[in-house]
């Protein structure tokens, strides 16, 4: 994180804008950062930029290579299919918990973050300096990620929700991505996440899951054609789903009972 000193109030301003407008797709995966451009882009000294740049290097959002400068991290198929892999096997896990346990305050949670999620504008209306059409707002965003987090807050198991939350974030960029150069619709994001609260909300814990694992597979065959690299090996980690929504993945298995 940028470092919070006197004299650092720029360079955090920077940082925020920076990282909303990667997040956005404003600033596109595997683009160079010009020192140049971005002064004027942002109207800021070339100190804070750099620190700005550093600090989205530690979060993997900015990669520094020697004589080239710092660019966006470009999409992986790699580093996607990882993603993939680790968000089904933990993320839909935690969901079928949540379901099973959870109560009516996070049925209410359910509910509520749905409604914010549903009426939150999902494209930016382009209303900064700089701005263009047709990127994911950062209402929607925070939206989006409160609906997720509310999802599996039912889940009693605490490391189990901390691990899937880590993982949403590091799949975060290609979430976002997955919006600005997939060009999703704001009536099929709507449906698609009325999908998964629905199974949630009828306590139907298998069907929940399997909807969760068919929403994270759609945003690597959204990103796919976007990647930089060539695939490291075929995407098993994006299963094909099966009729009516309804992906084949295993229903996960019951917690071991306590002696």
């Amino acid at each position: 994180m940028v470092r919070d000193e006197d004299g650092s109030t720029r360079a955090r301003e920077v940082y925020a804008r920076l990282r909303a407008d990667i997040f956005g797709g404003r600033l596109a995966p595997g683009r160079r950062l010009k020192f140049g451009e971005l002064r004027e882009r942002y109207a800021a000294s070339a100190g804070a930029i750099r620190e700005a740049l550093v600090a989205l290097t530690s979060e993997g959002l900015v990669v520094s290579r020697p004589h080239q400068g710092f660019h966006v991290v470009p999409l992986s198929h790699r580093d996607l299919a990882e993603l993939v892999e680790a968000r089904l096997v933990v993320e839909t896990r935690a969901l079928w918990l949540s379901v099973r346990d959870g109560d009516t305050a996070w049925e209410a949670g359910v509910v509520a973050a749905f409604h914010v999620l549903e009426r939150t504008p999902l494209l930016d209306a382009a209303d900064r300096p700089g701005g263009e059409p047709g990127h994911p707002s950062d209402a929607w965003n925070a939206a989006h990620a409160a609906f997720h987090h509310a999802l599996i807050a039912g889940c009693g198991n605490r490391r189990l929700v901390a691990v899937a939350r880590a993982h949403r974030e590091e799949a975060e960029l290609y979430r976002q991505w997955s919006v600005s150069l997939g060009r999703r619709s704001p009536e099929t994001a709507a449906s698609d996440h009325r999908a998964l609260m629905e199974p949630a909300l009828a306590r139907d814990p298998d069907l929940a899951a399997e909807r969760l694992a068919a929403h994270i597979t759609l945003t690597a065959r959204l990103l796919i054609r976007c990647a930089t690299d060539a695939p490291a090996a075929p995407p098993e980690a994006a299963p094909e789903a099966a009729p009516a929504g309804r992906p084949r993945v295993p229903a996960p298995a019951p917690p071991p009972r306590t002696p």
